[in-house]
């Protein structure tokens, strides 16, 4: 059996596709993973595979300073990417995006080896951008992506298949909750969202009259749990979750919003806005509103006091639940792998 080499990382959402595939990987090849000592470790420690660290170099948004010695960081990260590929006798490389993906599918080049990438965002990160240029297969979540990467081939999203098996009443039964008033689901990605955070506390005294919620914070204090409301620092078991909610209120990864429209979830999405990214939340978030799939409400316009109105206009949407129940289906896994299979195949 081959041995197929795993990589991305740097955020949550350059894992999640990894882990929505893994399953199928594990009946083709022999797996290991090639990442840093960041939040993909964290996510790989119950996914029993090897695991190989390697130091990565990150470009910063506007900062030259920063970036200086970012050539012969990558080169050293290379070096040693190359080794981690050498030890575990790989035979190729798949890349789920990021910084840390670079480094990987450089080396793989330099020896030899396929590499196959997945961009999750509409509009391509610069990572995957380098590597299109010599991947042998290319896909991507959004059809925008793939027109604008070298030989991109939109498949759909990866997605979890286990999230589509929760149990509503098994899971409202584990979180507490009764059957009198909705479930609001809210979560701020891999590592909670202070904005969404501060903004729902504030709200909760109103938000608890028309909801029952279930906050996965993410990182901070843990917040006072009380009648209705129940916070949890993270979450393994999201199958439960979704399956618990009649509504999400969540940021606007990639990830995020297709699972969301998979599962048929109304959902309020609070794209991240800040100068250190390049603003793939908000294209994301765009694409399916336009399509009606969730509704968006911008971080500058985030409170205490607009969020009830904002969660209030969700619930209320027949249009938007109309769309969700006609949505096609999103998950990409299937065309994914076959692209794998064939660039293995294409190998001597």
């Amino acid at each position: 059996m081959k041995t197929l080499i795993l990589t991305g990382g740097g955020s949550a959402g350059h894992v999640t596709p990894n882990l929505a595939l893994l399953p199928a990987l594990r009946a083709r090849f022999s797996l290991a993973y090639i990442g840093t000592d960041g939040i993909e470790r964290e996510l790989l420690r119950g996914a029993k595979i090897p695991y190989y660290t390697i130091a990565c170099p990150k470009f910063v948004r506007g900062s030259l300073l920063k970036n200086a010695a970012l050539p012969f960081r990558l080169h050293a990260a290379v070096r040693q990417a190359k080794h981690a590929l050498q030890q575990a006798h790989a035979d190729g490389v798949f890349c789920a995006g990021g910084y840390v993906s670079l480094p990987v599918a450089y080396a793989a080049k330099g020896l030899g080896l396929p590499v196959c990438t997945h961009e999750s965002d509409s509009t391509a990160g610069l990572a995957n951008r380098l590597i299109a240029r010599f991947a042998a297969s290319v896909t991507t979540s959004f059809p925008s992506a793939a027109q604008s990467l070298r030989g991109g081939v939109c498949c759909g999203a990866p997605l979890r298949e286990e999230l589509f098996c929760g149990s509503r009443t098994a899971a409202r039964k584990a979180y507490g909750f009764a059957d009198t008033l909705p479930v609001l689901l809210v979560f701020g990605g891999g590592s909670g969202s202070a904005a969404i955070g501060a903004a729902l506390q504030g709200a909760l005294p109103v938000l608890l009259r028309s909801f029952q919620i279930l906050h996965l914070y993410g990182k901070g204090a843990p917040p006072a749990a009380r009648s209705g409301y129940v916070p949890l620092a993270y979450e393994k078991n999201m199958a439960q979750a979704y399956a618990a909610a009649d509504y999400v209120l969540a940021r606007a990864g990639a990830n995020t919003l297709f699972e969301v429209a998979a599962l048929k979830k109304p959902a309020l999405v609070i794209p991240l806005e800040n100068r250190r990214t390049r603003g793939d939340q908000a294209k994301n978030a765009a694409l399916f509103a336009q399509k009606k799939w969730v509704r968006v409400l911008p971080e500058r316009a985030l409170s205490a006091a607009a969020l009830p109105a904002a969660l209030a206009a969700l619930a209320g949407d027949t249009a938007l639940a109309a769309a969700l129940a006609a949505a096609p289906p999103l998950c990409g896994n299937r065309k994914i792998l076959q692209r794998i299979d064939a660039a293995f195949a294409a190998e001597p």
